[in-house]
């Protein structure tokens, strides 16, 4: 498919209304073991999920009532046509998810050892489709007309995707609300050297950089989240969250610093909470909230996933947020200071 087959198909689609959110990005299956405690190989019984951290956001800004499109790819397989069919139910658009000969649909295997012990083994070698985005494929027209574009570092570790994200960033022009999850997966690069390389390069075109302490070292050097923050920002990008585990969030404008404390829950599964977390992120973004509201949202989102054994059927509505927020009286009351007084 070229560009203009692409453009036609996002008028098509969306008719004369952009899309609220546009993710791209990894997607597959999720087997998680429904028992508990103990390694895979004692594991009798395991159910599947739709998984990918860039699907996983895309469907979490459904659940607020966005509307939302997904660029990936899969095998032409009965697990890519799985993943149809579980967009769909979630209410995003599967226009721009199309399968490619070869590689099989990624699966994920998880553990659970509860409460901060979840491996994951990933079954995507030697490539996965979602890898091989190709830039002349990309729907153009939707990415730059996207009320949030979010990508993924993982989508920046092989090529032609590498090649497809810097496309869609050069055809968005470092529009408002052009997010990069830095969601730095070891396993999927050859050198850290490469992916700081190759993240230093994409933050010149992103106005929003999230991640937590360990993905900052690789983006920008820095562990401490104050210093990570600055260098950010320093990079350009508008806003910086920079989560900081059970210290909670982090997040800084020019103008403004702010940090939230978590939101407690009992925890079963602690994946998928940071993909909750992006996509109340980017509801926030979208209602133009202050910043406070933004992440003392988010991070409610995020604790109702980690609370449960899946992630992207776990995403919850705004309702459910709000009701949980309620419930504590809103007392994740963070305290905010001007970016001049933080440092």
């Amino acid at each position: 498919m070229n560009d203009v087959d692409a453009m036609d198909t996002t008028t098509s689609a969306a008719g004369d209304t952009a899309y609220d959110v546009v993710a791209i990005g990894r997607t597959g299956v999720d087997i998680y073991p429904l028992q508990h405690g103990v390694g895979l190989e004692k594991v009798r019984t395991f159910e599947k999920f739709l998984g990918g951290s860039a699907t996983n956001v895309a469907v979490a800004a459904a659940r607020h009532g966005h509307r939302t499109a997904l660029v990936t790819r899969t095998g032409q397989d009965a697990f890519g046509r799985y993943i149809h069919e579980a967009l769909r139910d979630f209410g995003v658009d599967d226009t721009f998810v199309s399968a490619v000969a070869g590689p099989p649909t990624p699966v994920t295997f998880c553990e659970v050892f509860p409460p901060d012990d979840f491996p994951l083994y990933f079954y995507r070698y030697p490539t996965a489709p979602d890898l091989m985005i190709e830039p002349d494929e990309l729907p153009l027209d939707a990415i730059r007309c996207a009320g949030v574009y979010w990508s993924t570092v993982t989508g920046l570790s092989q090529e032609p995707s590498r090649a497809a994200h810097f496309r869609a960033w050069e055809a968005r022009g470092r529009r408002t609300h052009t997010v990069l999850d830095l969601d730095y997966r070891p396993m999927f690069w050859s050198d850290p050297a490469e992916a700081s390389e190759q993240v230093g390069r994409a933050l010149d075109h992103v106005t929003v950089a999230v991640g937590n302490r360990e993905e900052c070292e690789v983006a920008v050097g820095e562990t401490d989240p104050q210093r990570a923050a600055d260098a950010l920002l320093e990079r350009g990008v508008e806003l910086a969250v920079v989560k900081q585990g059970p210290k909670g969030v982090l997040a800084a404008t020019r103008e403004e610093r702010l940090e939230v404390p978590p939101f407690p829950v009992d925890v079963v599964n602690g994946l998928g909470a940071g993909d909750a977390f992006g996509g109340a992120l980017c509801h926030g973004l979208l209602e133009g909230w202050d910043l406070r509201r933004v992440l003392e949202f988010a991070n409610v989102a995020g604790a109702i996933v980690a609370s449960k054994l899946e992630c992207s059927t776990a995403m919850p509505t705004s309702a459910e947020v709000d009701e949980r927020l309620a419930a504590a009286g809103r007392q994740a009351s963070p305290f905010a200071t001007t970016a001049e007084e933080a440092r």
